[in-house]
């Protein structure tokens, strides 16, 4: 794993007014591999993944642990039997008969990668995750981690079940080098962030 030195988030405040805690970390194959490879290959069955645009957000969770996680060209190829992705991380060069056009190479590859915290009104942490975007500035990726608020149904849980922050604690120990700060317990429930 690439090493980092702690992360102090960023609020960006969207244009209808959410907020979102932002630790951008290094959008490099050699980051990215291996964090993606364990959360797929370890937590499939805790995680939600997809793009999430304006109009559409793609909220999957796998039936299965993957049949295998390759890197090939510059793509991580996450394969769970008939349904798969691929997601440019690194360098796609292309065949020697057909290269990839240099602009082309910049847009595919994931340009910005950030750990996040989606707020509340009040500021409180309400949802986490992991986004990536494309060198165009598009999103390839959100993984939303296990939410306090939120059970594997997708479900409003009646209490928070703080148990469910192991996996964001965890990654920001190893990821980001940060010791939890005690904010991810402050809020009171699940809160539209979009």
């Amino acid at each position: 794993m690439a090493q980092v030195e702690s992360i102090e988030p960023v609020v960006e405040v969207s244009p209808h007014g959410a907020r979102t805690e932002v630790f951008t970390v290094p959008a490099t194959e050699a980051f990215l591999q291996p964090l993606l490879t364990e959360l797929f290959e370890a937590h499939w069955d805790k995680i939600v993944f997809g793009p999430i645009i304006q109009g559409a957000a793609y909220e999957i969770r796998a039936a299965r642990q993957p049949e295998s996680i390759a890197l090939n060209d510059g793509y991580l190829t996450v394969v769970f039997g008939v349904s798969h992705f691929h997601l440019c991380i690194g360098d796609t060069v292309g065949s020697p008969s057909h290269p990839t056009p240099d602009a082309l190479r910049r847009e595919r590859r994931t340009s910005r990668a950030e750990f996040f915290r989606g707020l509340d009104d009040e500021g409180c942490p309400c949802t986490w995750g992991l986004r990536l975007f494309n060198g165009a500035g598009d999103q390839q990726m959100t993984v939303f981690l296990p939410n306090p608020f939120i059970g594997d149904q997708d479900n409003i849980l009646p209490a928070p079940d703080w148990d469910r922050l192991a996996l964001w604690e965890d990654l920001g120990r190893r990821y980001l080098h940060r010791e939890p700060d005690g904010r991810d317990r402050t809020g009171a429930g699940f809160s539209h962030t979009g």
